[in-house]
């Protein structure tokens, strides 16, 4: 059994590593104000950033989908880590090593399944490039310099090969200490009649990385004749890869991706490379699999969907890319970036037309030529005789239902009036009302209910015309839901806000603020973690450690959510200062005594003549003092608390 961390290593973990760094690697971040970053969330689909990250304190939170945490709890939700599997490794990007509390670092035992699998796969990856050196891989070297590729074009992907014996590899991988069932699992070897083989074998092999810049698996490419298997091989499916998930080159085109607000799309391995030495470092593939729901999701944190951003998509000029590009306009609304197509001459890719005409003319492929939409339009209605009315009406049906689909009234009547114009009917209205008339039955059907997403279309916002809104899960909290950022609830939202963000400034007056001096349930549960994490002043001095300590004590994931909601969220005033703090700690202690004197005057009121006449006094004499009380703190402000 795997010993504990030794809690003095977690939190030099913690701050050892920038969560903005991290975050970056898996979603564009720009500015958001007041120190903070914001993104598209990575946990749900939005089409305006809700996310936002804190650099000063190590946290993040969405306010779109409530999730939110730190460092380490971001990388456990987007990669479906345990705890210890995310400090191991964000230690190891750290250089940082761990300490366990019961028994020895046993690395080969004690390392979750995740570290382990991809450390088999960063081994594999070494072992096939040095064996693409050998004498046997000459074969493979020469696939190589016949498409284009030198030594460094080879070393700069990558590029390996895998030994024709049985068990190369796993023999190798035994050596470095890596079990039989590790290997079996990580989809490098596969079961054999005496035991685990290689899967690959006598062949080219591309690491595939996940966007984090980690080996997850490889494709392989068939050199001999005699290889009986298909002409491309993927990694199967395994814990740590989804072909459905990954992008080919998405490590190495993230940056350049996120900088331009452009992606290409292209269809191989070798059109990728092709691509990034002729200039165009934005290109990725597909690993074995038709482009899909989640490979948008992927490019759209990257991209931001902001109005320049751009996706080409590269099909070969076949019948089967035409299908592809096809099936790329039916996700096209997904986008909130223009999507274009681009095929080469001949119907070459961007590989061959590298070495056929040269880098530039790679370069010119895939800038923007005609939109996918069109494309995909004019191959529907290129099926049809359109010099008859019969096969006019028919494009018209197709072609019709197709732009239905299209989310944005804006845009599906512009679409309409050129899908008019391509089938060749001069009544442009005939053709917008007979779009939206499909598009009216589709909804009708339960089809579709409303924009989710799609290209501009409308949403619902957050109270602050910011975030969609999200169905968020139950609060863990009795009582009716409450409009947590009401005028009523405000100021208690501000000065929970001051008491995490700048502790500084309501200490030590807010440690005397008791629980029920919050109205709101949620509220008093943040108040009672601050209390339970040694009080606002603990984070005078280290506030990431008492940021850490106040998630410590949430009791469930609703309370922490809240948390890092109010530790990331910007204050409503322009200029955050004592007044400020004052202010709010001001107006908090006023509705607090107000309500007593109304509970006590209500009692009073209830009991009528029936009350002692020692209570009596006593109730009245609390009444004057906090009517007093309240009065001095109307007419002095904070210096009265």
């Amino acid at each position: 059994m795997a010993g504990r961390i030794n809690d003095d290593d977690v939190k030099a973990v913690r701050d050892a590593v920038p969560i903005d760094a991290v975050v970056s690697e898996y979603l564009q971040l720009r500015n958001a104000g007041g120190g903070n970053l914001k993104g598209l969330c990575p946990f749900h689909d939005e089409k305006s950033p809700s996310f936002q990250v804190s650099p000063s304190k190590g946290l993040f939170h969405c306010f779109g989908c409530q999730e939110g945490g730190d460092t380490i709890a971001f990388v456990m939700k987007i990669d479906h880590l345990s705890f210890s599997e995310t400090v191991e490794r964000l230690a190891a990007k750290a250089g940082i090593t761990l300490r366990y509390e019961e028994g020895g670092y046993n690395p080969s035992h004690q390392r979750g399944e995740r570290i382990r699998l991809i450390e088999a796969h960063q081994a594999a990856a070494e072992f096939y490039v040095r064996a693409l050196e050998s004498p046997e891989a000459e074969i493979g070297r020469k696939f190589l310099a016949e498409r284009g590729f030198d030594q460094e074009a080879a070393t700069h992907f990558r590029v390996g090969y895998s030994p024709a014996g049985w068990d190369h590899l796993t023999r190798y991988l035994r050596g470095k200490g890596f079990s039989d069932k590790e290997l079996i699992t990580s989809g490098l070897s596969q079961d054999g009649r005496r035991g685990p083989i290689d899967r690959f074998r006598g062949r080219l092999m591309w690491p595939i990385s996940d966007t984090a810049g980690d080996i997850v698996g490889f494709g392989a490419r068939k050199l001999r004749d005699d290889d009986n298997g298909p002409k491309y091989l993927n990694t199967p499916e395994t814990p740590v890869y989804k072909k459905s998930q990954v992008l080919y080159g998405i490590d190495l085109a993230k940056k350049d991706i996120a900088k331009a607000s452009r992606a290409v799309v292209v269809e191989g391995y070798t059109d990728v490379m092709a691509c990034h030495l002729a200039g165009v470092t934005t290109a990725i593939a597909t690993c074995g699999t038709a482009f899909g729901n989640d490979h948008i999701k992927i490019l759209r944190r990257l991209l931001m969907d902001n109005g320049s951003a751009r996706v080409i998509f590269t099909f070969d000029g076949d019948s089967a890319g035409q299908k592809a590009a096809l099936r790329a306009f039916e996700d096209d609304q997904k986008f909130a970036a223009e999507t274009y197509i681009a095929i080469a001459p001949d119907g070459m890719d961007p590989c061959d037309l590298r070495l056929v005409k040269g880098d530039d003319a790679v370069r010119d492929l895939v800038e923007p030529r005609t939109p996918l939409f069109e494309f995909a339009l004019r191959q529907i209605v290129g099926r049809y005789d359109l010099e008859t009315p019969a096969g006019r009406a028919a494009a018209l049906d197709e072609a019709a239902a197709v732009v239905a689909k299209i989310k944005t009234s804006s845009v599906q009547r512009e679409v309409a009036v050129q899908l008019a114009g391509l089938v060749g009917i001069l009544d442009q209205e005939f053709v917008v009302h007979r779009v939206a008339q499909l598009a009216r039955w589709a909804r009708d059907k339960g089809g579709d209910h409303g924009d989710r997403g799609g290209r501009g279309g409308p949403q619902g916002r957050g109270p602050r015309g910011g975030a969609p809104q999200q169905a968020a899960p139950a609060p863990a909290f009795s009582g009716p839901a409450l409009n947590l950022r009401s005028p009523a609830h405000r100021t208690e939202r501000e000065l929970l806000k001051l008491a995490l963000q700048k502790p500084a400034l309501v200490s030590p007056a807010f440690d005397a603020y008791g629980v029920d001096e919050f109205t709101a349930a949620p509220y008093a549960a943040v108040r009672r973690c601050i209390e339970e994490a040694g009080g606002a002043e603990q984070g005078i001095a280290d506030d990431r450690a008492y940021l850490g300590a106040v998630l410590d004590a949430a009791p469930d994931n609703t309370v922490r959510n809240l948390v890092t909601e109010l530790a990331v969220e910007v204050f409503h005033g322009r200029t955050i200062d004592e007044t400020y703090a004052g202010m709010h700690l001001v107006h908090v202690r006023l509705r607090a005594v107000d309500r007593r004197i109304a509970d006590v005057q209500s009692s009073l009121a209830r009991l009528g003549n029936h009350v002692a006449p020692q209570d009596l006094a006593a109730a009245q004499n609390e009444v004057w003092v906090l009517q007093q009380y309240a009065q001095t703190l109307r007419a002095h402000g904070a210096a009265a608390l």
